[in-house]
């Protein structure tokens, strides 16, 4: 770079060293001679000064320590798209193909050209690529017009993360030229947006999947772009630090999933401002601070009309503490996958699979927990235990296994949303099931079980008294030895009289008899 810049270069993304900054000034900085750029750095580390030198103000900077002077030669303005394109999708031909002549018909004559096959070449790998990553390859502009659209016209997604464009403009310029584009990553790019509606639209006919994490656009910008998505699917906003301060009219309808992932200044409020969306069914939000919601629409045991086709929630890595967190969730009408770690509530003194039936019984249509599936036996004991585990809490709120004397005050049913809904499904707990147990004396986690052997008539029926506790691993091997039967033969069932005729497979080794919600009296059936 020469020393002949022009005021034109302010608010230019450059690289330097591997290092992106902003160009935020150009000119004279005394008593050194030569022209100088005075820069802001994305990684205010890297710095040394605020942009001031010996007490002048020459730029300013958000951090104290985020500028510095640095000569123009020093700096990389980067590249246009096609160039670099070329410089990584394609192939350098030898020496020896490079000189080779070749004979080609220009109209009725034969004319001689040397290196003819490697531009035919060139032009077909280029006009084949679909799929391309221009990531960190210091992309700043369009390049010359028509060039991208006539080199590469069948590109369909492209990563241009983390590379020296620094205006929405320049997006529009390369995508104008990219109408079969479906995917586009401009995440770590510090983009200029426009201040009014953009000037150009349809710029993006076929755009599904739009990644702008790290750019620094603000809501209004999205909801000011928007109207150029008109097909958009998917949109990731990670680390913005936005702000939703209005909601979407006529815009952003065609969304299924919306990435809000690190933005602390999102609150629950905000988060109704897009709960309209019509066609949402996948809501990321980790890392927003977010500790509560509640549905005002919705009261105890409805569903509420916000986020209407929301199947997928994820709030990992949130302040999320109390379980009316989780009973809210119950309210989503569509809501099928959670996913919801390192919390305080899920963090706690609780063992990680207790929690996991909490959450489970809790939330009724649930069918994946932290991208594991619920599985209908898992359900079914998640829901029994929390039905005995809150049993005496019910009955002291007025609970009463006659209907007609069931009434449990609104505290309780505010705070356990469910629990009508569970004595319905499998009856109201027994007085016999609410008995305090005293959980360090082993005598009160023994179950006594019959164990049967259907395939093996001459066997007789045993009964066993077991710890809750024991894992089906466990107590194959207590059988394997009784039985003197190999281990690895052994397959595991349970009946219960509380549902005759139906028999419970024991298919996880790892898990205990207390999570099959085995109780004493049950039958262990044992085939080999």
């Amino acid at each position: 770079m020469n020393d002949t810049l022009t005021s034109d270069v302010i608010g230019r993304r450059v690289e330097v060293n591997g290092e992106h900054a902003t160009v935020r000034f150009s000119g004279i900085v005394p008593p050194v001679a030569g022209l100088w750029l005075g820069v802001e750095w994305d990684n205010p580390e890297r710095g040394k000064h605020d942009g001031s030198h010996e007490g002048t103000v020459y730029f300013k900077c958000r951090h104290p320590t985020g500028g510095s002077f640095i000569r123009p030669n020093k700096v990389n303005f980067g590249v246009d798209f096609l160039t670099a394109v070329k410089n990584r999708y394609v192939l350098e031909d030898g020496p020896e193909e490079d000189g080779k002549e070749q004979i080609v018909i220009i109209g009725n004559k034969p004319v001689e050209t040397i290196g003819f096959d490697s531009v035919i070449k060139q032009q077909s790998q280029l006009s084949k690529l679909q799929d391309i990553s221009l990531r960190n390859c210091a992309v700043n502009c369009a390049g010359d017009k028509g060039a991208i659209a006539k080199a590469c016209p069948n590109i369909r997604k492209v990563d241009l993360s983390r590379n020296l464009l620094s205006s929405w403009d320049e997006v529009l310029d390369i995508a104008d030229q990219l109408g079969h584009l479906e995917v586009l990553n401009l995440s770590e790019n510090k983009l200029r947006f426009p201040l009014g509606s953009p000037s150009r639209t349809g710029t993006f006919p076929a755009l599904k999947v739009l990644v702008l994490n790290r750019t620094g656009i603000t809501w209004a910008e999205v909801l000011r772009c928007a109207s150029g998505w008109p097909v958009l699917e998917e949109l990731y906003l990670e680390s913005n630090d936005l702000f939703i301060s209005e909601r979407p009219a006529d815009v952003l309808q065609t969304v299924k999933l919306l990435d809000l992932s690190s933005n602390q200044s999102i609150d629950e409020n905000q988060l109704f401002l897009i709960a309209y969306l019509p066609r949402l069914e996948q809501l990321i939000l980790s890392d927003i601070g977010i500790s509560t919601v509640h549905f005002p629409d919705a009261g105890t045991g409805h569903k509420t009309a916000m986020f209407p086709s929301l199947q997928y929630l994820v709030v990992n890595d949130n302040q999320i503490s109390q379980w009316s967190f989780i009973n809210e969730l119950d309210k989503l009408p569509s809501l099928q996958a959670l996913s919801c770690i390192r919390n305080p509530l899920t963090e706690g003194s609780k063992e990680a699979q207790t929690t996991r039936q909490l959450i489970i019984a809790r939330i009724g249509q649930l069918k994946t927990l932290n991208k594991c599936e619920i599985l209908p036996e898992e359900r079914r004991g998640a829901e029994l235990d929390y039905r005995k585990a809150f049993g005496n809490e019910w009955k002291a709120a007025g609970g009463h296994q006659d209907p007609d004397k069931n009434r449990p005050h609104e505290q309780f049913l505010a705070a356990h949303p469910r629990y009508q809904l569970l004595c319905l499904k499998y009856g109201a707990p027994e007085d016999g099931e609410l008995k305090l147990h005293q959980p360090f004396l082993l005598k009160n986690q023994l179950l006594t079980l019959k164990i049967k052997y259907p395939n093996q008539v001459d066997q007789k029926v045993l009964e066993k008294q077991l710890p809750d506790s024991m894992t089906i691993q466990k107590v194959k091997g207590l059988l394997a030895r009784l039985l003197k039967v190999p281990v690895s033969e052994l397959l595991l069932s349970y009946e219960s009289p509380k549902m005759p005729g139906r028999e419970i497979e024991l298919e996880n080794d790892q898990q205990s008899l207390q999570f099959y919600s085995v109780e004493s009296g049950d039958c262990l059936l044992v085939r080999w």
